[in-house]
């Protein structure tokens, strides 16, 4: 089930956009992969940099997702709209 302002959360939460730099990233890993293996003998450091940083960006969206964000929630403060 969604929730009741799904759109909202899509636009403006944290834990959304870190996700979505956490794709690209883990999107692009595999093309700097093969462009540092054509240039650069040696991609280790190119590769655990990538790695590190999807890593990260999708342990800050845990971390983002659990907080409070007053501009998305409202005065709901994790409590479900009222339905009627």
């Amino acid at each position: 089930m969604l929730v009741h302002n799904w759109r909202a959360v899509l636009r403006r939460a944290w834990s959304v956009r870190l996700m979505a730099l956490a794709l690209v990233f883990i999107v692009l890993e595999p093309v700097t992969n093969v462009v540092a293996t054509a240039w650069v003998s040696h991609n280790l450091y190119i590769q655990l940099a990538m790695s590190a940083a999807s890593g990260l960006f999708a342990a800050a969206a845990i971390v983002a997702r659990i907080f409070v964000q007053q501009t998305i929630s409202g005065e709901l403060n994790g409590k479900p709209p009222v339905e009627g």
